[in-house]
């Protein structure tokens, strides 16, 4: 199969119905080219009913401001919240991660278009991305009323995954593949505040030598990451649905043996990788890291099974009963559910687990400091993770490690790692909870 010049998506267009379904990866694997040329190159009414699945989009593609063009998110990001708040038509779906597969699934898009390394022996890579596309994927090659289309640059790694699940696709499955020299999303690492750096210096503590480690993206992951990769500890081991320059980094200090005591020992595992172009280049042909599907990565079951696995997640604000909101602010939707309670869950299945949920204990609004431990949450708050999941609450003002405590007993731990200025109310809240 001859690949095509870079910039020639007009035969994948032409694929698309004027009325048609078309779902694409979360973040890093979605097809850039082909979603900018989408809406760059094609006439205004070249769509009547165009509706699209994803999640997470790494850029503004024009296509989605047209009246015509129906975006259905499973998680937002900067470009599904400008998106929304200037009248494009994209609505959330509530699901976790691992719930994409079902959810595409039943949705049955007649096109699924991913992002991939360039061609090697007759295979493409799936680079940077498997997340719920695997199976979805096999259900397209087997319909022959059904379209996969496959952008393939230069400048996407070439990764792999393990055992049954190769991470690859042959050319000749393909029905489009187009080429483009789209780079991956910079994602730079985040400069912690210095209640972040606090809150990673308590995070650590839960740290040892042979913990599994499962971090994500922001100021507090990337510390954690780099006191351990720094640290006088090792042995460690990974298992994240993200990998991230943070990890790599970890790898790179040599405190990376991968002795999980699972399938997985040997190799790092994870569903997809978003960072700095360092990790990416580092990512190409690294035996390292494995991609697998988010329905082995995300199972809290397998999770479990990790040797001394420590999940380290965000929120947005908990309430004292332990109820975790990360993913709306006052009910509107900010990001999305992905896997975070599923690492949450995980580690709470085995003996010893930890879980580890971090936040500082404030923010502003409108001008005004507010507490992000709450007494009581306001009317119309959307919990992403219940109270009974729930391990370690970690503030700048120290660890409630909640699990086990009763209602009262976990409400007086939550207050008194607020922030002062909340203390006195919150504890004076605790001393009635739930009676009140």
């Amino acid at each position: 199969m001859a690949l095509p010049e870079v910039g020639e998506f007009s035969e994948a267009i032409a694929a698309l119905r004027s009325v048609d379904t078309l779902a694409i990866p979360l973040g890093p694997g979605a097809p850039g080219g082909l979603l900018h040329a989408l809406g760059d190159s094609t006439p205004a009414d070249r769509f009547d009913d165009l509706r699209v699945f994803g999640a997470l989009l790494p850029d503004l593609y024009s296509i989605f401001t047209r009246p015509s063009v129906h975006l259905k998110s499973g998680f937002f990001g900067p470009a599904e919240r400008f998106l929304r708040d200037t009248g494009a038509d994209i609505d959330f779906v509530p699901a976790d991660f691992r719930r994409f597969e079902t959810v595409l699934h039943r949705l049955r898009p007649r096109v699924v278009a991913v992002a991939g390394a360039m061609p090697v022996d007759g295979r493409v890579s799936l680079s940077l991305h498997a997340g719920a596309f695997t199976d979805l994927i096999a259900d397209v090659i087997a319909d022959p009323d059904r379209v996969l289309i496959v952008e393939c640059s230069p400048h996407f790694p070439h990764t792999i995954g393990a055992g049954e699940y190769a991470h690859s696709l042959s050319v000749s499955d393909i029905d489009h593949l187009v080429v483009s020299e789209r780079v991956p999303l910079n994602l730079a690492d985040v400069v912690p505040s210095d209640a972040e750096r606090k809150i990673a210096e308590i995070a650590v503590s839960f740290i040892h030598d042979g913990c599994t480690i499962q971090t994500g993206i922001g100021g507090i992951p990337t510390q954690v990451a780099d006191r351990l990769a720094t640290g006088d500890g090792g042995d460690y081991g990974i298992h994240s649905e993200m990998f991230t320059t943070g990890l790599m980094r970890l790898h790179q200090a040599g405190k990376v043996t991968n002795r999980k005591g699972t399938e997985f020992d040997g190799f790092s595992v994870t569903t997809f990788a978003a960072g700095e172009p360092e990790l990416y280049e580092w990512l190409d042909g690294n035996r390292d890291v494995r991609f697998l599907p988010v329905g082995i990565v995300n199972s809290p079951e397998i999770i479990a099974r990790n040797r001394n696995m420590v999940s380290i997640n965000g929120a947005m604000a908990v309430d004292l009963s332990g109820q975790v909101i990360a993913d709306s602010v006052a009910g509107k939707q900010f990001s999305g559910i992905g896997g975070h309670e599923d690492f949450v869950s995980g580690p709470g299945l085995s003996d010893n687990g930890r879980s580890l949920v971090c936040l500082p204990s404030t923010t502003m609004v409108n001008g005004t400091m507010v507490s992000r431990i709450m007494g009581r949450l306001p009317l119309g708050t959307v919990v992403t993770t219940p109270r009974h999941q729930v391990d370690v609450i970690i503030t700048e003002f120290g660890a409630a490690e909640i699990a086990g405590l009763s209602i009262s007993e976990r409400a007086h731990a939550l207050a008194r790692i607020s922030h002062p200025d909340f203390r006195e109310e919150l504890l004076a809240t605790a001393d009635v909870w739930p009676s009140d």
